[in-house]
């Protein structure tokens, strides 16, 4: 049994992206966003995305859509829509998110945005093939 506080795991991590666990179908990611940070425009064509927001406040797009999130809010992101997160807020905007099937690469932890998108540029951020 793989088991997490995730809302004090999540709080707890100032790394933009980190892998908690990867199962063969899902993947739980936790992810610190500063003020005035976004995770960046993205489509994951083969994806479907459930972030959940622990803490901060922030704007969710998706699918030509807008919406405030804060705490507790839950923004589900289906395969093949466009979306982006913003920190709207003065404090880091705190969340897990759940990737199904996984979107990175086991363990992986990315302390910035650049870090993170020089990694997959690269080919470093590969989901384990199943």
């Amino acid at each position: 049994m793989t088991h997490f506080t995730i809302a004090t795991v999540a709080e707890q991590s100032a790394d933009f992206r980190r892998v908690l666990w990867t199962g063969r179908h899902t993947q739980l990611v936790i992810m610190t966003i500063p003020p005035g940070g976004e995770i960046g425009e993205e489509v994951h064509e083969h994806n479907d995305q459930i972030l959940t927001f622990v803490s901060g406040t922030g704007e969710a797009a998706v699918g030509g859509e807008t919406r405030q999130v804060t705490q507790g809010d839950l923004v589900a992101v289906p395969a093949g829509t466009r979306h982006n997160f913003r920190n709207t807020g003065v404090n880091p905007l705190v969340l897990y998110t759940v990737y199904g099937p996984p979107d990175h690469a086991d363990g992986v932890v990315h302390a910035t945005k650049e870090e993170a998108e020089a990694a997959e540029a690269a080919g470093r951020d590969e989901p384990p093939a199943h």
